[in-house]
């Protein structure tokens, strides 16, 4: 079990409430997929869920649920990415920063 967690980075873990099934959360969708293929949880049964939403703060998006077993244990992976990007940098900004980090 110890192999199987320190194969993740995630931010946290916790044994739920059952005492045989652990969350699991993760600061990405990329590395909790990539977990899930390090571990070798990523199989034709896994049970995986995508949504893309909108939070109550009107912030959008997506996440990713992933439910696979090991050895009898359950874990309820999550990760959740927010899709609002801030607008480009408008040229002549891009110049004075550029300017400042070679100064």
């Amino acid at each position: 079990m110890a192999e199987l967690i320190l194969l993740a980075n995630p931010t946290t873990i916790y044994t739920r409430g059952d005492g045989v099934s652990l969350s699991v959360e993760f600061d990405s969708i990329a590395e909790l997929r990539s977990w899930l293929h390090l571990a070798g949880l990523n199989t034709p049964e896994l049970l995986i869920g995508e949504h893309i939403g909108t939070r109550a703060d009107g912030r959008p998006y997506r996440a990713l649920n992933a439910y696979p077993t090991w050895h009898g244990w359950e874990f309820y992976a999550h990760a959740t990415e927010y899709t609002d990007t801030a607008g480009q940098l408008d040229p002549s900004t891009a110049e004075r920063l550029a300017a400042l980090a070679v100064a």
